[in-house]
């Protein structure tokens, strides 16, 4: 089953699946990371749109998803917001100009793209020089324990979600030709992190 089809499958219950760490982790690091942005923000893999009541009536974001079925529930969200739009789009293949954005954004979605360097090439392509990507993520952990227990958690996150959770994302990010101007270990040692580059 393809990673679209796993997410129109579940995207009815994806928000009620995630609720204990959107109350106590995920919310937090979203308003702290976005209500401040201005300017032009592509979201890349935007899901059901949590992300959209954080960002400032300031800024301009085109989320994207390439599920129908997570950006029906997006939508939702998004209604009354008059400076946000919404698209079905591949985030390895961006239908944007080059240098258009002043923000691209990803949470919880490079784990789960089939070919994240190639995606991240493509967010490089359409951020402005003076651009920022910041990205939060989980992903390999450099603890020994933690990167085993991810090892076997791996094969069930992916069969339900098509989500890698041992994933080297910075190095993927670095790979993509980013520059990394803060790293950021957030929760569970280095699992979860905030990473903001520039192109």
């Amino acid at each position: 089953m393809s990673v679209i089809s796993k997410y129109n499958r579940i995207a009815a219950i994806y928000d009620l699946m995630e609720l204990p760490m959107e109350f106590f982790l995920y919310g937090r690091w979203r308003e702290e990371t976005l209500s401040d942005l201005q300017g032009r923000v592509l979201e890349v893999g935007v899901g059901t749109g949590r992300n959209l009541k954080y960002y400032s009536s300031g800024s301009s974001v085109t989320g994207i998803d390439v599920s129908e079925g997570m950006l029906e529930k997006a939508r939702k969200k998004a209604e009354g917001m008059k400076n946000v739009n919404l698209l079905l789009m591949d985030a390895e293949h961006l239908e944007f100009s080059d240098k258009t954005f002043d923000y691209v954004i990803t949470t919880f979605v490079l784990c789960s793209i089939p070919d994240p360097v190639k995606a991240l090439k493509e967010m490089r392509r359409v951020l402005k020089p003076s651009g920022e990507l910041i990205a939060i993520e989980h992903m390999r952990s450099s603890n020994n324990l933690i990167s085993i227990f991810e090892t076997l958690i791996n094969p069930i996150m992916f069969s339900i979600i098509g989500d890698e959770v041992t994933r080297d994302t910075v190095g993927n990010i670095r790979k993509a030709g980013f520059i990394i101007k803060e790293e950021k270990n957030l929760a569970f040692k280095d699992v979860f992190k905030k990473i903001r580059v520039s192109p």
